[in-house]
Parts: structure tokens; sequence; C-alpha cells
């Protein structure tokens, strides 16, 4: 089966892709936006009409945000909300305060190689964030997705995905030496595999969910890193912030993804499947997309979460 293509690449911008949509009185939420890519897919989705909530930690950065979002686009539905991915408390905090139908949900907020760390509940902390936060999340808005009829979530992952499947059987590195790029890659495989499994569970509510690798950008996400990611992504494949929100934003808005979840896009379009690590930013591995690992992380995560009391 070839991948799904679209007219848009590398150089598209989160602007373009969304042109002529319109989502007006549609509800959107995205996590950690109140900088970079998050920032960027907020003022598109905003810029379609949409009611957008800007899901953040810092509530001082997310206010300044809105402002900016409002001002740029004359949409006055931009609100700001708390929300720590690390804390249960605050993720039910935000699934029980939500009301009403929720159409797009992008789960961008995440972080990138962090030294070693732990959350009260003895997760590692970038499995907690960029995979067991957004889960927790996703499965307490499931009912508002629902509501929508034809509901959209996008996972941005990474083709940092590539340096480690999720390794089950010690996810929270109690027995492996900590390695903040292998945790990385492991948070971020299971982003991919939780959006086929959605996708799965949720085909009777008409939900779909997609992974995305956005691209090399600098942002704060790069803040454990010297500013510079992994260092080893050439100077010509960098992409602006607008560039980078490119394929966040078309995985939530295009007519051309309607109907489609459970796959994984690069430049906006869908990419191969690997067996190897590709030594690029295209491929998705194997093990990350396979059916039987998603739904096993699933079960995982939903056992993870009932010890915690979500």
């Amino acid at each position: 089966m070839s991948g799904l293509t679209t007219p848009f690449g590398f150089s598209s911008t989160a602007t373009e892709v969304a042109q002529g949509i319109d989502l007006t009185g549609r509800r959107a939420v995205v996590t950690g936006a109140s900088s970079g890519i998050g920032a960027a897919t907020a003022h598109a989705l905003a810029g379609t009409g949409a009611k957008v909530t800007l899901a953040v930690r810092d509530m001082t950065a997310g206010q300044r945000v809105a402002k900016d979002i409002t001002g740029s686009t004359g949409n006055q539905e931009v609100r700001v909300a708390h929300l720590d991915l690390t804390d249960p408390a605050s993720v039910t905090a935000f699934t029980t305060a939500w009301e009403g139908p929720l159409h797009v949900l992008v789960n961008n907020a995440g972080v990138m190689a962090c030294p070693e760390k732990y959350t009260e509940q003895g997760w590692e902390w970038q499995f907690a964030t960029n995979h067991l936060g957004h889960f927790a999340l996703t499965t307490g808005l499931h009912g508002a997705l629902a509501a929508d009829g034809a509901a959209r979530v996008v996972v941005v992952s990474s083709t940092g995905h590539q340096q480690s499947p999720v390794v089950f059987d010690d996810v929270n590195f109690a027995f492996r030496p900590y390695d903040p790029w292998l945790a990385y890659g492991q948070s971020k495989t299971a982003g991919v595999l939780f959006a086929v499994e959605a996708t799965r569970r949720w085909a009777g509510d008409n939900i779909t969910a997609n992974a995305l690798m956005p691209g090399a950008i600098y942002t704060n996400l790069q803040r454990h890193t010297g500013g510079r990611g992994s260092g080893r992504v050439p100077a010509h494949l960098i992409k602006t912030v607008e560039q980078g929100a490119a394929t966040s934003v078309l995985l939530a808005t295009s007519p051309l993804l309607e109907g489609v979840g459970g796959r994984y896009f690069v430049d906006c379009n869908e990419t191969e499947v690997i067996d190897r690590r590709s030594g690029t930013l295209h491929g998705v591995a194997r093990y990350a997309v396979d059916p039987d690992n998603a739904r096993r992380l699933w079960t995982l995560s939903e056992q993870l979460g009932s010890r915690s009391g979500l």
C-alpha cells in the first residue's frame, strides 16, 4: 500500500497548509503551546476560526502567546489553561473541567534528552511527559472527542523514535543504565504506538490519530542539548518554527486526512516503514507501528495510570 501524499513538503509552513480551511465553531487543544512549534500550531488553528485552548505549564507565557495570536488573527476565542503532564492531578483537573465536544487535540508538549529524573510515581521523566501524560489527557477527553463525531488526535513524535523501541519490561530504567537519548527514543516510539491503537480502539467513534516528525527545529526543546538537538542534522535540513508546525496543522485540518489514522508523517507526507535505522529524518520503525506493540503499550499505560489514581 502506497503512503498518503499531499501537495505540501519540507518547506511548507503551517499557514500555507491551513489556507482555505474553515474550522469556525470547532474546538482545538494544543499542549505545550507557550512557545516553539506548539505556539505556531495554535496560531495556525486560530487562523482557521477554531476556538483554541493553549494547554500549558507556564500560564504567563501562555497568556502572552494567546494575546499575540488574538492580535494577529482577530480570533477572540483563544484561551489558556494550566496543564502539567507529569502531574496526574493536573491532567485530571484539565479533563474534568472540559465541557462540550473537542474536534482537534494536538499532543505537542515534550522534553528531549533531559538528565535522569523521575516523577513522584517513579516514572522516567521523558516517558511520563511525552507519553503517559498525553495518554491520560487523551483518554480523559475521549468523551469530548467522540461527541465531535469526526475528531482528530495529532501526536508529535520524532525520528528519535528510531533510537529505541518501548522496552516493556523496563520503561523506567530500573535495570538499564539511564541514557537520555534512549529514553527520548522510547517515549517517541510510544507516541506513534498510541496513535495506532487509539485509531483502532476508537474507530466506532470516528476518532482518528496520527503521529508525525516535525523536522529539526531550534526551540526550547533543545534546552538540555545546548540548543542544537543531537547536533547531527545538516544545516540545510533545519526548519523554521512555522515549517516545523506544518505537518501538525496538516494532520489536524486537511480534508485529505479525513478518516485516516494510525499513520506516521514527515514533511507533510506519510513516510515509509523501515527495518533498520535510516540515517535520515524519514522513515518509521516497524516496531513503532506494530499493532501488537500498540495494544501492549495501551494496557501498560492503563496499568500505570490506575496505580496513580488516573
